[in-house]
């Protein structure tokens, strides 16, 4: 596998679509702080890290579904930084999400944070993903 983040935003986007309630995802670092952020911005109904399932670690994930209408919280998410074709902001260029609606993920010399909280660390660095 060349890209594991791509497989984990993959591994949510079918969840979804099938209407799955939890996912497995293999583990790792930047999983695990991409979940957290999910988590922290409402994305994502819970998460849960199980290290004890494999070397690798296993991550579970239930997803958010709207109790009414039954539509994903998460709209969308695309993958921007490839390992073909790396994608960095600087801080003046940070990209705003539809207008602050959603969300970019980005990996900084900070650790693994949003397009705000980056704003006001004021840092740039590699633009994971877009999630709304």
């Amino acid at each position: 596998m060349t890209d594991p983040i791509a497989d984990y935003l993959t591994r949510i986007r079918n969840a979804q679509k099938a209407k799955h309630r939890v996912v497995d995802i293999p583990a790792s670092n930047i999983k695990k702080e991409i979940t957290k952020i999910l988590k922290d911005k409402g994305y994502i109904l819970n998460y849960k890290f199980e290290d004890e399932v494999n070397f690798q670690g296993n991550i579970k994930i239930a997803l958010k579904y709207n109790p009414e209408t039954k539509i994903p919280a998460i709209k969308a998410i695309k993958r921007i930084s490839k390992p073909g074709l790396r994608k960095y902001c600087h801080i003046d260029s940070i990209p705003r999400v539809l207008n602050g609606l959603g969300i970019a993920v980005i990996s900084t010399s900070k650790g693994v944070i949003t397009d705000k909280e980056a704003r006001e660390l004021g840092v740039g660095g590699e633009v994971l993903c877009y999630v709304y």
